[in-house]
């Protein structure tokens, strides 16, 4: 349960890293509450997207990865965004990322972000 908090929080300060980064990644609400809750929800969404999509993608596209030496990662990760966005629409957050190369970008910011945060934030593995 532990770890599953902190990839939570990791994903929420990445993907507002990216916000504030990019302008076309956008956050709306009301007010900083409602921003806050909707960036909580749209981390748990690209939680389960990573965990749930993201090992079937990869694995279909192994030979690509091999081909491009891993640089599909980026793709990858970028459809993984927009398919985050996309799922945040269906639920009715306010929460989204205008066109593939914004993608791209965020999800290199993201992975990032992610990674450093993983590094600060304690898990269940110590």
């Amino acid at each position: 349960m532990k770890n599953f908090v902190v990839k939570t929080i990791a994903n929420a300060a990445a993907l507002a890293v990216a916000i504030w980064l990019l302008k076309d990644i956008t956050l709306t609400g009301e007010n900083t509450g409602r921003k806050a809750l909707t960036l909580v929800l749209v981390a748990l969404i690209f939680g389960v997207v990573n965990f749930v999509v993201k090992p079937v993608v990869k694995l279909l596209s192994l030979p690509l990865f091999i081909l491009t030496l891993g640089l599909i990662t980026l793709v990858i990760n970028a459809l993984m965004l927009l398919l985050t966005s996309w799922l945040a629409e269906k639920f009715d957050l306010a929460f989204h990322v205008q066109g593939f190369w914004t993608a791209v970008l965020g999800g290199v910011i993201i992975s990032i972000v992610s990674w450093a945060m993983h590094m600060v934030l304690p898990d269940d593995e110590d």
